[in-house]
């Protein structure tokens, strides 16, 4: 779907599995699910590695994160349970908010906003510009077939939308047709300053996008910021440090 056209008008339903609740759009597809139990635990392997840019920013010092589509609140949850940050949430179907709110314990602090907006258009506001220390952008309709936005002027929108210094992270389908001219339109808007994660089983394949000053660390360096993270939030940094060092020279990471 180009970026000229609306989205599908998808209708959230819901199931439930063996203490987790996920959110479909009328489709076999999982747009995001929660554990009953632990709502702020990241049910999918691919919200966890959405998280990845904590290994390049300090938590303490994120002011706000944008996150772009809401889908079960798993992204919200997590970064407001574990940072400071004002997170703001662009979520084009009102009918999803909703059911967050009655099904998916949607938090309710001052600290959390939701845009009824479109991801395309909100990102072309300059009221968004320069404000993001971290944007996560996770955009599907009931189809699922790839990004509902991915068009060189969106990438650009979001790179204007980041802070100084700031982090995107994309969720993309790594076996589509869709994930070349995604990467090529992220590279094209973020200067080339693009690192990509392993495929996880269902196909996901999340990118990270990078503004302001070059980063470049050693291996060793790169390596204990990740067993920090993994000790402090459960996240399997460790393996993504090694995948993300293994595609240099595997002696430092520089991007």
């Amino acid at each position: 779907m180009s970026d000229s056209q609306p989205y599908l008008s998808d209708e959230p339903t819901l199931s439930e599995l063996d203490g987790i609740r996920y959110l479909h759009f009328g489709t076999e597809w999982v747009q995001g699910a929660m554990r009953v139990g632990k709502p702020a635990e990241l049910v999918l392997a691919y919200t966890a590695q959405m998280m990845a840019w904590l290994m390049f920013l300090e938590p303490a010092k994120t002011d706000t994160v944008g996150i772009m589509g809401l889908g079960a609140g798993s992204l919200l949850r997590y970064t407001l349970k574990h940072t400071p940050a004002s997170v703001v949430t662009v979520e084009w179907n009102p009918a999803v908010t909703a059911i967050c709110r009655a099904y998916f314990r949607l938090p309710e602090t001052r600290r959390s906003s939701i845009d009824h907006a479109d991801a395309g258009l909100w990102v072309q506001d300059s009221r968004n510009f320069n404000r993001y220390t971290a944007l996560m952008v996770d955009l599907y309709d009931a189809h699922a077939l790839g990004p509902v936005r991915d068009s060189l002027d969106f990438y650009q929108g979001c790179y204007r939308s980041l802070a100084d210094t700031g982090v995107m992270t994309v969720n993309l389908f790594g076996e589509h047709d869709s994930f070349a001219p995604n990467i090529r339109n992220i590279r094209a808007a973020f200067d080339g300053r693009v690192l990509e994660l392993p495929e996880m089983d269902a196909g996901n394949r999340i990118v990270l996008a990078f503004k302001g000053p070059v980063l470049d660390v050693s291996a060793r360096q790169f390596l204990l910021r990740a067993e920090e993270l993994e000790s402090r939030y459960g996240l399997p940094a460790r393996r993504w440090a090694r995948e993300l060092l293994s595609q240099g020279r595997g002696r430092s990471l520089s991007v």
